[in-house]
Parts: structure tokens; sequence; C-alpha cells
């Protein structure tokens, strides 16, 4: 038998190895239990794979998010065997590994119930637990279509072969060159025990699946359109260790507390009428409140930043948006045209630019204005998906507060470094204050302009910010059709991730507007544009912040400052007296007269997460003086009235938590 040379990768150390010839890469790491895959020339193979002269082998571990994906879809491959087991008439979809977990889709006669979940993991535990080996076989097109006959989703699967879509899952299956079924085989006979057409790889056995839970179920189209049939999804988490998966499931029961859906009727913030329609909210008197805050602070910041305030309409012809290309590269997101005015189409505008580029054009421009900064609360439109419509995160109608900054080419490098800093601390103040940066490149498959020109402003963007000292993620392919950007990604609380500001450098839209101003020697030059949404959107910044605070919001964006709350009815004068000087002083302060007793009164305050309650009995009145109860229940007696105002004003005032 002849041998091979093989070179392990361990990071940067690389072990060169003589083996046998039809060695596999699971005895090339015999004994590394973290080991459950390895990559080869970059791919990724099952520990079965045989090791060839001359390769390169790299083991891959269960916790890498390589290991975390391979995990998942193998235990998905799991849940869908124990499905079939229980429901023999259900039809197989797609089973992808998704962000901490997984899902399989099925085509089965009426929707699963929860203690229909249960029996299924129930069923996985038992498949867990026989130790079924995951083995890979390769098969043509038509072996494929004759051992799944009796699966129609497949069948539309096999003809997808190397073109298949990583959007909708169907890349796990089909996304290579050549097909491949991946048998569960019984530990003891070999015998097959299910099938699923599958790029891989796997597990080893199903052994090696430490820990799972099912989560829900829910509908979802086949493949993600509104036009296929309807089937049933079910999710599920699996993870390296028990620990872990505790951990994740204490995680998400924290999360879904902080769910800005629940906060927002719990604490009569939002809500989104059926009436009106998905993913288009209304804002209530208490919601309101901590929405002007946020943007009245916001206004303010940006007129000591030297921007403008301009408006424009919700709706436009679409002439506009054939010539900013919305039309060309966009017009999916976008709302169905009203035919007006004889047959013009006319369009909700999905974005503000065009309309801020035909106010830059208005009249003639000199250089001496340039910078020129344009500033709007402007709401936009877009068409999302009812799959993907998620509370104020993922609207339908939302408002962005939309910059767009004019400036010479000689300014673009400083103005781009200013408006980052900006955005950051601007974000600081709101109390977002872990970040880092994310950079997207060029589509190559859907952009304008020369490439030149995209090189010269993503090392730009590259430059500037790499000065703030963050970590500096590549997000390649993502950039707009018109010019790269650079993301803020902030961390709230509980450590999840969401995308915050977005800074994006154009030289294509003044291009195609044919914007200009007349330079300093007289002649007509062409602007570069920056593109800003510091919030995003305020609907969406408005759910993050919720979300972050958990409802308990710093005294500066609470709805209602401090409550107060007599012992008496004797006390309710003195407490109205306390109030009106406080919004005298711009305080926001309540009282509450009702006829409850103290303690229901505190109780309902404390639901609804009010920074102070001050409360007064006949102590405090006769010697001129306030309580204060805070939100974590801890009490402050006997503040003389002026100091106990001077400290609401000083904690507004420095934006501070309490």
């Amino acid at each position: 038998m002849s041998d091979v040379r093989v070179i392990i990768q361990r990071d940067s150390e690389r072990e060169e190895r003589v083996v046998t010839t039809g060695t596999t890469a699971a005895e090339l790491f015999a004994g590394e239990r973290s080991v459950i895959a390895a990559r080869v020339a970059g791919e990724l193979k099952d520990l079965s794979y045989q090791v060839q002269d001359g390769e390169t082998v790299e083991g891959v571990e269960i916790s890498s998010e390589d290991g975390l994906n391979i995990l998942r879809h193998s235990t998905a491959h799991v849940m869908a065997q124990a499905v079939q087991e229980l429901f023999p008439e259900a039809k197989l979809g797609i089973g992808p590994p998704v962000k901490d977990g997984f899902y399989y889709d099925f085509d089965v006669d009426k929707p699963f119930h929860p203690d229909d979940l249960k029996a299924i993991e129930k069923k996985m535990q038992e498949i867990q637990k026989r130790g079924q080996r995951f083995s890979r076989r390769v098969v043509t097109d038509d072996e494929a279509r004759e051992e799944l006959a009796d699966e129609p989703y497949k069948l539309e699967l096999i003809g997808l072969k190397g073109s298949a879509s990583h959007d909708d899952g169907a890349d796990v299956e089909v996304g290579a060159g050549e097909l491949t079924i991946y048998d569960n085989l019984d530990a003891k006979t070999g015998d097959l025990c299910w099938k699923d057409l599958c790029r891989g790889p796997h597990l080893p056995t199903t052994r090696n699946i430490p820990a799972f839970k099912l989560m829900r179920n829910a509908a979802a189209y086949w493949r993600g359109s509104e036009k296929n049939p309807m089937l049933q999804r079910i999710y599920g988490t699996a993870w390296p260790s028990k620990e872990e998966l505790k951990a994740h499931l204490e995680f998400l029961a924290e999360a879904e507390k902080r769910d800005h859906r629940k906060l927002g009727s719990e604490l009569d913030l939002f809500s989104i009428p059926e009436q009106i329609g998905s993913g288009l909210a209304v804002f209530h008197p208490k919601g309101g409140i901590i929405r002007r805050v946020m943007e009245d602070y916001s206004r303010r910041r940006h007129e000591e930043e030297g921007y403008e305030f301009v408006y424009t309409p919700h709706a436009t012809k679409g002439k506009l948006f054939e010539t900013s290309g919305h039309l060309d590269w966009y017009a999916d997101g976008m709302y169905p045209p009203m035919q007006l005015d004889e047959g013009v189409d006319y369009y909700l505008k999905p974005m503000n630019c065009p309309m801020h580029n035909l106010i830059f054009d208005a009249r003639g421009r000199s250089y001496r204005e340039l910078p020129l900064r344009l500033f709007e609360f402007g709401t936009v439109y877009r068409y999302e998906k009812s799959g993907v419509v998620h509370g104020l995160t993922r609207a339908r109608g939302f408002t962005q507060d939309d910059a767009h900054i004019y400036c010479t080419r000689e300014q673009m490098s400083e103005e781009l470094d200013k408006t980052l800093t900006f955005v950051l601390n601007l974000l600081r103040d709101y109390g977002l204050t872990d970040f880092y940066l994310e950079l997207s490149t060029k589509d190559p498959e859907k952009f304008v302009g020369s490439d030149e020109a995209w090189e010269e402003a993503t090392e730009t963007l590259r430059q500037v910010a790499e000065k703030q000292n963050l970590e500096l993620v590549a997000d390649p392919g993502g950039a707009a059709f018109y010019g790269p950007k650079i993301s803020v990604q902030a961390r709230d609380a509980i450590g999840r991730t969401w995308q915050m500001s977005t800074i994006q450098l154009d030289f294509n839209l003044p291009e195609r507007f044919d914007l200009e101003y007349t330079a300093a020697d007289g002649s007509k030059t062409r602007p570069v544009m920056i593109h800003r949404a510091l919030f995003g959107s305020i609907e969406r910044f408005f759910a993050v912040l919720l979300e972050h605070y958990a409802g308990a919001f710093p005294a500066w964006l609470a709805p209602v400052q401090a409550v107060g709350i007599p012992v008496g009815d004797a006390h309710v004068q003195y407490l109205e007296e306390f109030a009106a000087e406080a919004r005298r002083k711009g305080l926001r302060v309540e009282v509450d007269a009702s006829s409850d007793r103290m303690q229901k009164k505190i109780r309902t305050q404390q639901k609804q997460k009010v920074p102070f309650m001050i409360i007064v009995g006949d102590e405090d009145m006769h010697a001129g003086t306030v309580s204060f109860r805070y939100r974590d229940g801890s009490q402050e007696n006997g503040i003389p009235r002026d100091q106990a105002l001077a400290k609401l004003v000083d904690v507004v005032e420095r934006r501070i938590q309490v």
C-alpha cells in the first residue's frame, strides 16, 4: 500500500505527516473530539473523506462558525427523519442552518400542534441515541430523481443544480456541480434508516449532536415566494454543549421580555392596526413623546453641526426614479405605481436622495457653499414581503433621519471623518456605546459607475473607518448599487448586534442628475455626494432603544419622568403644586390622584417603568420636602422641594440613567 504526504494545518502551525493511502480525515484528528469535519483546499469535507497526496487538511471544530453550521444542519436532518417517522405523508422541503439554529420545511395536511413538536423532539432524542452514521453518496440526476420520486420539492431542486440560491437555503442541497445524497445508516447493521438530498458535510454520527431543542413552528412559502405552496416550518436550535444550550435559552427568554412589540403594548407606546396594514405603525401619546424628544435632540445636534433642514413630498412621478436608477435596481422593494394625470406613473418614495438632488439643482451652486448638508426626517415606503415584516424593526412605512452632503473631492475625506465622528457621538448620547464598523463593497453584478470610482470611494471609506480605532469588518458585495458604505453596528444591553447608521459615498448619482457647482476657477465641477442615515429609521431606532433599555428609558427620554404619589387625599394638592412647578422647568411630571391605595399606585408606576416616584405624606408636606422612590425600589427621604426639582432637571439634562 503506497503512502501519501499531507499537511495538517492548526492555526499558524503546519505539521507534515506521511500516511497510508485511504487514510481518512477522522484518522488524522483521532482523539480530538471537538473536530467534527475537515477543510481541504478551502472546501468542507466529512471526516470520512480520504485524504490525497499533497493536500493541506485543517480540522473544523464544532464551536467554530462552520462547525456550528454543520452541527445545526445535521440536527435538521435528524428532525426531518423524526417528522417522517411520525408523519409518513410529510413531504420534505429545505432544512438549512440559520443564525443560532436551523429549520426544516414540510408539506403536511394540517399545521403542526405544540404537542406534535414535543413528540418530534422525543423521536429526535431516540435517533440521536442510536448513533446513526451520516454517509455521503454521489448520484446522477436520473438516479436522484428515481430515488426521490415521491418528494416533489426535491425533484424541483434537482433541476436547480449548480444555480440554487443562498437566499432561500436551496444551496445547502444542490449548490454544487454534482448531486449527493446523505444516508442515515444504522450504527450496527448499516441498514438505511433515512436519506436526504444534500451537499453536506455532516457530523460523523447522530451521537455527535450534544444538545438541541425545538423552538416553534410557523407557515412559510416554498422557497420564499408567495406564488408557491404554503409549507409548515419547524425551527430548532443546537449547541456544542448542554450549558451553551441553557445559556442560549436564557438569552432568548430575556430577549422575549425585551421584545419591543410586547413592551410597546404594555407601555401603551405604539400599535400596528390591522385596519391600516402590515408594517404601518401608529404612535400613541406616550410613544409620541419619546419619538418627539428623540427627534428634537437630533435636530438640535444637527443644527450645531451645520446641517440645513429640508422637506420633500411622499410621492413623485416615476421619471425621477428612472433618473436615479431605483426603477432599474430597486423596483421590487417599491410599492406599485399609481396612474394619475392621464396615465403618468406616480410612486410612493422609497428613498429621499433623488428629491434632495433636485433641491441642490434648483439653482446654481458655488464652491463657497460646500459642503452643503441637507437634512430631513423623511417618511419613505418600501413594500417588504409579509414574511419579513417585523414590528418597527422591519416596516413598510418609516421615517429616515436622512442627510445628503454635497462637497468637493478635496473636502470628501475630512467630511466623511467628521460625519462618522458625529454619528458615533450622537449614538452614544442615546446610550449605545459598544460599536464596530462594517465596510460594504461593490456587488459585481449590481452596480453603476466605473471600477475606478468605486475603488477610490471604497479606499477613502476604509481610511476614514480605521481612524475611529474600532473593529472594521468586511462585507463583500454588500453595497448599494450606487456606492460603498460604512455601517455602524451597535451591541445592545444583552449583546445583540443592530445595524444603525450608514454612510455611503456616491460618485454616481451626481452624474446621473448632472449636478454641478462653480469651482474657484469658474469651471463647472461635479460634487461628491455622501448619503447618511444616522438612526436608519426613527421607528427602528425607537425599537432598538426600547429593547436596549427593556422599556426603562433614562429620564430624558421617558414619556413620564416622575409621578407624584400621595400617601392620602390630603397630600394631592401639595403634589399638584410640585408637579406644576416641575412642568414650568420643562419636566414631564404627573400626579396619581386616583382612588387606588398607595401601594397599588406604586406597583402601577413600577410596571410603567417611571424613573422617579415622588411620595409625599404629612411629614414631607409640613417640612416642605418630598421623598424619591427609584425604579429599583430604593428610596431617598426628606429632600427639600427646590433640591428635588434641581436633581430632576440635572438627571434629564445630563441624560443619565437612574
